[in-house]
This record gives structure tokens, sequence and C-alpha cells, in this order.
């Protein structure tokens, strides 16, 4: 059964160089920069902790997990 979360909008679960981990990729809409204005910690630790309870559940899923921006999140930040 796939991650599914109300505040994710996408996840997978994906193979690092090596294939022998795999980390659950969260696309996320929250704030996830704790210096900005706009962040919700309780938000962010409620997806952080239903993460957590999605591996403990599968744990062949993945071993791990990271959360990101959404991609048109990231327009005219960075270099």
């Amino acid at each position: 059964m796939p991650f599914t979360h109300p505040l994710a909008r996408a996840a997978k679960a994906w193979a690092g160089p090596h294939r022998n981990q795999r980390t659950l990729v969260i696309i996320t809409t929250l704030v996830l920069d704790p210096k900005s204005k706009r962040f919700k910690k309780a938000l962010v630790e409620q997806l952080a902790v239903a993460a957590d309870e999605y591996l403990v559940a599968n744990p062949k899923e993945a071993s791990g997990f990271i959360m990101i921006n959404r991609m048109r999140d990231w327009a005219g930040h960075g270099s």
C-alpha cells in the first residue's frame, strides 16, 4: 500500500545508488524551513509521525523518509 496523507501531495520510495536502501520521498506544500514565518511545526511533525508509522508498518518499502516541497515552489530560488 502506498503512503498517503492529507498533507502529502505525492510520495514514492526510491532506491539509493547502491540499491540496498530505499528512501520514501514525500512531496508536500508545507513550508519546511523553520526560519520561515509560514512554517507550521505541528503540521510538519504530524506528517513526519505519519511517515514514521508507515515505515514501521511497511519495513520492506523503505528505511527512511525525506520531505520536500513541490517543484513549482522552487521557481526563483537558488542559483
